[in-house]
């Protein structure tokens, strides 16, 4: 991959059970890979069950046999060694709390950002305000991915920090998009089968729903986890009888290129999460493949959909069926909630997300005493985006 001479080299550390190649990648992967694609990086993470992805630079952690505590403690210990070995300008830790505080510590003089993908309330070193405030008065920076979690991290915070948390949207990649094509009579669910996803819910409602909606089907592509051997859980067994039932077919895992073909031959994508999702990529990409997107209201989904979606209770299945035989009826509507959805993805654009986080990076180096690296670290070059 090519560099910038003499760039400052920038590491990111990715939580320690994070896949990160073909086949076994979540969405924290998936966010970093598109970013070093256009910002180069190292990459850390925990040993590999499979290939790592070719185009990005990738460095396995290790943890020291003798070290002791967490597993994120012993994490940290591993980065440590090869962070020792590399010497970046600039260290990023993605949604690990005990991670980031303790490269901090052990790096006094390079700065280090914290990523946060999920609710800061909910993890450790971070459940009150007294330790929001203490992480956001020991860390360079602190990243969120909505809005959503920027208020979540600062609730109770007083007084305000004197390095408030800065909002990245995740970006979705439009190159590497299969082409809109023809639609097909299909409702997808795309996304983990766990309760808080709402595959259950997906069910019933597809079952009050394709009965009245001849010559449509329904799909479900996911499994507990994000890979090809996730475990048969007592909740897929059940989502699985329940399917069966209503005609509803469950495809398992299948590997982020595959979802989006799906995603981009489905006319309606159906995200019912229960919890208050603190992104929803599922819902941008399935918008950006030119899907009529279907959502419940929770979390950070409604300011990624804005007005270009369907919003309904994932806890109301008749409700939700009454939404989808609605966009399945109505081929205008159907087509126009679709469009605006698209239009709406483009507002997450790849390239202006990387030039963000870019600019980013040199305002957190130079705030470090790091003016010289800040000054060598260039912007990305320009990428077209989507007609």
């Amino acid at each position: 991959m090519a560099t910038v001479p003499d760039a400052p080299l920038i590491a990111v550390v990715l939580p320690p059970g994070e896949g990160f190649g073909p086949g076994r990648t979540g969405a924290v992967g998936l966010i970093v890979r598109r970013f070093c694609r256009i910002l180069p990086a190292l990459v850390l993470g925990g040993r590999q069950t499979g290939p790592i992805f070719e185009d990005v630079a990738f460095r396995t952690v290790q943890p020291p046999l003798w070290s002791i505590g967490t597993v994120n403690t012993r994490y940290a210990a591993g980065v440590v060694r090869v962070l020792r070995s590399v010497a970046p300008a600039l260290i990023e830790v993605h949604n690990r709390i005990d991670v980031a505080l303790s490269l901090a510590a052990r790096f006094p003089r390079i700065p280090v950002m914290l990523f946060l993908h999920n609710d800061p309330q909910g993890m450790r070193r971070a459940g009150s305000p007294a330790d929001r405030a203490r992480l956001l008065s020991l860390v360079a920076g602190v990243v969120t991915v909505s809005d959503y979690l920027r208020m979540r991290l600062l609730e109770g915070v007083e007084p305000p920090p004197r390095r408030p948390p800065v909002v990245l949207p995740n970006p979705v990649e439009f190159a590497v998009l299969p082409p809109v094509g023809p639609r097909e009579k299909l409702i997808l669910f795309a996304g983990r089968v766990v309760p808080e996803k709402g595959a259950d819910a997906f069910v019933a409602a597809c079952a009050i729903a394709l009965p009245r909606l001849p010559g449509w089907r329904a799909q479900i592509i996911g499994a507990d986890r994000f890979r090809a051997d996730s475990p048969e859980t007592r909740y897929v067994r059940t989502v699985r009888a329940a399917a069966q039932r209503a005609g509803v077919r469950m495809l398992g895992y299948r590997d982020h290129p595959d979802v989006l073909a799906a995603l981009s031959s489905a006319s309606i994508a159906v995200v019912p999460s229960r919890w208050a999702e603190p992104f929803g990529l599922s819902a941008l990409e399935a918008m950006a493949c030119g899907a009529a997107l279907l959502c419940s209201p929770r979390g950070a989904l409604p300011e990624v959909a804005g007005e270009a979606a369907v919003f309904v209770d994932p806890d109301d299945p008749t409700r939700m069926a009454a939404a989808i035989i609605a966009l399945a009826s109505d081929p205008p509507r159907l087509t126009a909630v679709a469009a605006a959805g698209r239009a709406r993805a483009r507002k997450f654009g790849l390239q202006a997300a990387a030039l963000r986080l870019a600019e980013l990076r040199r305002e957190v180096m130079a705030a470090g005493g790091l003016a010289a690296a800040a000054s060598l670290y260039t912007a990305p070059q320009n990428r077209m985006e989507p007609r």
